[in-house]
């Protein structure tokens, strides 16, 4: 699975944003048991559970309901791709760390082109990147698919010294350019984008679906260093 490269772009725009510490520490009385980026439970379905939404099961309706209904449908898509249907949130608070998230719903290449040909209005986002507003005969489908991957963008700046701290040390790194470096943690569905010129970007997949993620990151892998 390749998520939107508009997912990539927001994740390098400059958002100003809480001291890191936020990340890695908590000033109130007690931490949350559950709903922190950081707590991901696999399931032995070969799915994962993060955010108290099930990857694969949980669907965009369960994501709405859990952060409420500010969520911006649309279909979201690169040049000669068919995009992908997104639940979009300028921002949401995962236990005590706030930031954006991005819901890709898992439909159909045909579904989501016959939900684009419906939609009202289109107009571009970042470059070429181009967002279709859904018809309100599409908004009920696309709330009932289910979730096939979480993007999530934190507020508070990170570095790698936080995501080794929060995370563990990485079965794999992928740097794709001289800024960009990827550490993958397969087992637990998770993509941890670091980007020293711009946003810092948590991806999540199911486990099973991990390779899915991998692979296109493997095709532009930049030289070793």
């Amino acid at each position: 699975m390749k998520l939107a490269i508009s997912l990539i772009l927001l994740a390098l725009a400059a958002i100003v944003g809480p001291a890191v510490w936020t990340f890695t520490h908590h000033s109130g009385s007690a931490v949350p048991s559950r709903g922190l980026p950081w707590q991901i439970e696999t399931l032995s379905s070969g799915e994962s559970r993060v955010f108290d939404l099930t990857l694969g099961r949980s669907t965009l309706a369960d994501a709405r309901k859990h952060f409420g209904p500010e969520m911006q449908l649309a279909i979201v898509a690169e040049p000669n791709e068919a995009g992908n249907v997104e639940g979009y949130y300028e921002s949401v608070t995962a236990g005590f760390v706030a930031g954006k998230l991005i819901v890709t719903a898992d439909l159909p290449a045909a579904t989501i082109d016959a939900m684009r040909e419906r939609a009202p209005k289109t107009e571009y986002m970042q470059s070429t990147t181009r967002k279709a507003t859904l018809a309100e005969a599409d908004l009920a489908a696309a709330l009932a698919a289910p979730i096939r991957g979480l993007a999530f963008i934190p507020s508070a700046q990170l570095d790698e010294a936080v995501i080794l701290e929060r995370f563990g040390q990485p079965a794999e790194r992928i740097r794709v350019n001289d800024h960009v470096e990827h550490l993958l943690y397969p087992t637990r569905g998770l993509d941890v984008v670091l980007d020293t010129k711009g946003r810092e970007l948590l991806q999540y997949v199911a486990p099973a679906r991990f390779d899915a993620l991998r692979a296109p990151l493997k095709a532009v892998e930049g030289p070793k260093p």
